[in-house]
């Protein structure tokens, strides 16, 4: 569980990470900001409207990629919508800010947790490291 909770507050202390995903043979790449630990899984939330929810759907293999103090993390896997209100409540709760746009069970609301993950912390002055997850 710890590399779970390192990886978690790491992509929390950068901010804004950047999360790839496919899109047919074309890679797609935009900011996301949350990180959440629910039921002993990782997640991150978006809308099901956009884009990004369909190209999961069709493959959820991803990449993340977040820089803070001097170290950048990747993090990949698969990622896996949990439908669940409590899953959706608990994203919401963790991050007040997305309120004003999402509600659990809004039917627009996604959260997704990370299955097989793992990341890899870098930077120029100590080898990399890799956890599972």
């Amino acid at each position: 569980m710890a590399a779970i909770n390192e990886v978690c507050e790491f992509l929390q202390q950068v901010g804004t990470y950047y999360l790839a995903t496919v899109d047919g043979d074309q890679p797609r790449v935009r900011p996301f900001g949350t990180a959440h630990i629910f039921e002993d899984k990782l997640y991150i939330q978006t809308g099901k409207v956009k884009p990004v929810a369909h190209q999961l759907e069709a493959n959820p293999k991803f990449e993340i990629c977040g820089f803070a103090n001097g170290t950048w993390i990747r993090v990949w896997g698969k990622l896996v919508e949990d439908p669940r209100i409590e899953a959706q409540q608990s994203m919401l709760d963790a991050n007040p800010g997305l309120q004003r746009m999402y509600k659990a069970g809004d039917g627009n609301t996604a959260v997704y947790y990370i299955v097989d993950g793992e990341a890899t912390f870098s930077s120029f002055t100590t080898e990399p490291r890799t956890v599972k997850f």
